[in-house]
């Protein structure tokens, strides 16, 4: 009987050095959680019979390090949760590792080269629908411009121009010009020119030319005793423009906080709403695990947004290659949400979880493991000779 107590020792104990050299071969894997051997006492009826392991726990809870990479498609999960990605066979598995690119056919994939799961854009504030995330790396159309926002201030030291009525052509006619930049359903580039006139002590006029044809105006721009424009004067008329191949080109100003203090004359803001077109050049994940496509014409576009999965008891989960896990009964069914909201853990991007191995705790557990072995050897060696013994003396 002892001599199979003595086995069973040395079964459960061989058990235990796979977990433990398991954990310490994957000491710098990233996203890679240890486990440990639970040992269990084994019983026929009321006589000891040896033992066994019951179980592995796995320490899924605890996080692991954070390593700076630098790369702007790696983040990782600071908290509960995981990446969600889909083989070719739409086998679903999850992982704390968040390498991130695109493939040749425009999917979010992760390192292994599986499908990322997220959401689609977002529209009227509620998330797309949940599957493989498709970034656009083509061109995006041109966006005709409608509105142009100008901030600044006009200055109160000006006096009235030398030569009136205003021309463009003469500087000394108005105080200031000013260009902005618009474009046509094309995506032709256009330039607004704003010339500002001072009136009197309370009115700057405003004048308008696309392109150096004839200008259009005047708008009154007024202000108060304070230096505040007044309401009235916020927006400024349609600049319109005729262009052979596009649709009209229409520009309204926004002159909201626009000011007349005495000093220098300064343009804060001179921004149009409109863009041309533009190629994909790259993408990037944000911290709130949206995934943002950027173009040559210096665009983005939100394209979607990486899924956190969370789980009843993710520490049932069972793990597979490629450091992931597949869900079970067990483990429950997953809980899907967006970085940084319910369960689901914030993301730290351009940075990798490292794995959560104590290699001192383990190399103690290796010590252990093999005194035990030792142990266990010597009853067997103590059996078969007593059992020797036993045989030369009948």
């Amino acid at each position: 009987m002892s001599f199979n107590i003595a086995l069973s020792g040395i079964q459960a104990i061989n058990e235990q050095l796979n977990a433990l050299s398991n954990n310490i071969a994957n000491a710098g894997t990233y996203g890679f959680k240890s486990s440990r051997a639970n040992f269990a006492s084994v019983y026929a009826g009321t006589q000891a019979n040896g033992v066994e392991v019951s179980s592995l726990t796995q320490n899924i809870g605890q996080n692991g390090s954070l390593s700076t990479t630098g790369r702007s498609m790696d983040a990782a999960i600071q908290g509960r949760g995981f990446f969600t990605s889909r083989d070719a066979q739409g086998v679903i598995s999850y992982s704390r590792v968040g390498i991130f690119s695109t493939n040749a056919d425009g999917y979010l994939v992760d390192a292994t080269g599986k499908n990322v799961q997220g959401y689609g854009p977002t529209v009227g504030g509620v998330l797309g629908v949940m599957g493989d995330v498709k970034i656009p790396t083509g061109q995006i159309p041109a966006l005709a411009s409608t509105g142009v926002t100008y901030v600044g201030n006009l200055s109160n030291d000006w006096t009235n121009p030398t030569v009136a009525p205003f021309n463009k052509d003469s500087q000394n006619s108005y105080n200031m010009v000013k260009q902005s930049v618009a474009y046509d359903s094309l995506g032709t580039q256009h330039t607004v020119s704003q010339y500002f006139v001072r009136s009197d002590a309370d009115t700057v006029n405003v004048y308008y030319s696309v392109d150096g044809q004839a200008t259009t105006g005047p708008h009154a721009l007024e202000f108060s005793e304070t230096g505040q424009l007044e309401a009235a004067s916020v927006t400024g008329p349609a600049v319109t423009l005729t262009v052979d191949g596009a649709a009209p080109l229409s520009v309204r100003f926004d002159y909201t906080g626009t000011t007349k203090f005495a000093g220098e004359a300064t343009t804060t803001t001179n921004r149009s709403n409109g863009y041309a077109s533009g190629t994909f050049v790259g993408v990037e994940l944000a911290e709130d695990g949206s995934i943002v496509a950027k173009y040559s014409n210096e665009q983005q576009q939100v394209v979607g947004t990486v899924a956190i999965a969370t789980f009843p008891d993710e520490g049932s989960l069972v793990p597979v290659s490629d450091t992931a896990w597949i869900a079970n009964s067990a483990s429950g069914a997953p809980l899907y949400t967006t970085p940084g909201v319910g369960l689901g853990g914030k993301l730290s991007k351009g940075t990798l979880e490292g794995s959560n191995v104590d290699i001192t705790s383990e190399l103690v557990g290796l010590m252990t493991s093999q005194r035990n072995y030792q142990a266990n050897s010597k009853v067997i060696t103590a059996e078969n000779q007593m059992m020797q013994s036993l045989m030369q003396a009948l």
